[in-house]
């Protein structure tokens, strides 16, 4: 019997991808489903692998942060916004279900074995009154439980590591999710009292879970070496009483930028050419200047949102170039500042920054003293994971 044929139109694949990597990334790091494979972030890798398999109905949760993004460069699966926990990512992902059966697993355990999701349908079909199928393995190192005052010894005999994908009844799932939250489906199933079968596992499906995990990555292909070059270009006119700010710094003048944050027409620029040359919209789709959460906002802290942005899904930005267009205020005076500001919140060598500055030699709006405009370069490429698999491999 072919059991994905016969199983497909039955079920919903739910791959978790809302996490925020907390046990996985440091500060440096972008979050495990977004490391690049070759082009591809992990998540789109897991995506396409269930396609292949022959699986059409396949829904992928996202942090609240990446949806958007995720919606908008990407058209292989349905995307949606997740919750805070994996309990809360699969109560959303149930909302847009209609089949009677969810095979649920994550991003993490990136290396899906067809062979087990076969086993899985078919201990599903050879058993009677089962909720859910869960592939887990045997223990062989000695199990304690270790709580604060009191470690207990385990029977590892008695015990299972417990790994995804899992077959579920779609309605009995989702009333075992309803009761609290659960590290996985069977666990919450076996709660509720419904029936669960364990199958054999695979140690191909280790869940990238701790930066050593980096390891079951090492045969696969590095992050390509391609540079993304974004371009950003921002004006604003002059505000009479406002404090002026101009790529972070604090710059001597009766006026300011009108503008409905501090209008850092500098940082405003950069902005736009990071989104640039991430193909994720601009500056107006991220902080429009409608929403009340953006009145008079610090441009530093709208710059360092995005650049947190990119780092999570796993950018990083090789230098940046700006061109200031004013008449007036004078520039030069605050260009080393500028700089180093810069610097200080890109995280980058003075040697991959540079200002230009230059006048509007007195046309157009610059030169008639009404505004500044400023022209903004990026350069950005994937982060390079393979670096970090040095010592790692045989841990």
């Amino acid at each position: 019997m072919d059991y994905i044929a016969h199983f497909k139109q039955n079920v919903t694949i739910i791959l978790l991808g809302a996490g925020e990597s907390t046990r996985f990334c440091s500060s440096s790091f972008p979050k495990k489903q977004w490391l690049r494979i070759d082009t591809k972030p992990l998540w789109q890798i897991v995506v396409e692998k269930f396609s292949s398999f022959g699986f059409g109905q396949i829904v992928l949760t996202s942090s609240s942060t990446e949806v958007k993004y995720m919606q908008e460069t990407y058209r292989g699966c349905r995307i949606i916004k997740g919750g805070d926990t994996r309990s809360q990512s699969i109560l959303e992902a149930l909302k847009v279900v209609d089949t009677p059966l969810v095979l649920v697993s994550d991003i993490a355990r990136w290396n899906i074995q067809k062979d087990i999701i076969i086993e899985i349908f078919k201990a599903y079909i050879d058993s009677t009154h089962l909720a859910c199928v869960a592939p887990a393995l045997r223990v062989a190192d000695t199990m304690v439980l270790n709580n604060a005052n009191q470690q207990t010894i385990l029977p590892r005999e008695q015990c299972l590591a417990v790994q995804t994908p899992q077959l579920s009844q779609t309605s009995i799932l989702k009333q075992a999710l309803e009761r609290g939250e659960f590290s996985d489906e069977s666990s919450a199933i076996l709660a509720l009292g419904e029936n669960v079968k364990y199958i054999q596992g695979s140690t191909l499906l280790h869940k990238l879970t701790f930066l050593d995990d980096l390891y079951t990555l090492a045969h696969l292909k590095s992050p390509s070496q391609q540079t993304f070059i974004g371009n950003g270009v921002d004006i604003h006119a002059f505000e009479e009483g406002k404090a002026m700010k101009l790529c972070g710094v604090e710059i001597d003048s009766p006026f300011g930028f009108k503008a409905h944050s501090d209008g850092d027409v500098g940082l405003h620029s950069l902005i736009d050419a990071i989104l640039g040359a991430m193909g994720a919209g601009d500056i107006g789709d991220w902080f429009p200047d409608t929403s009340k959460e953006y009145k008079n906002a610090d441009s530093v802290l709208l710059l360092e949102h995005i650049l947190e942005f990119s780092r999570k899904i796993g950018y990083v930005i090789y230098n940046i170039d700006l061109s200031i267009v004013a008449q007036v205020p004078k520039i030069s005076p605050y260009k080393k500042q500028m700089k180093e500001k810069l610097a200080e919140i890109f995280s980058l060598p003075l040697s991959q920054i540079n200002i230009k500055a230059t006048t509007g030699e007195e046309l157009g709006f610059v030169g008639r003293k009404e505004g500044v405009c400023v022209i903004s370069s990026v350069s950005m490429g994937f982060f390079d994971w393979s670096k970090y698999l040095s010592g790692r491999e045989h841990r």
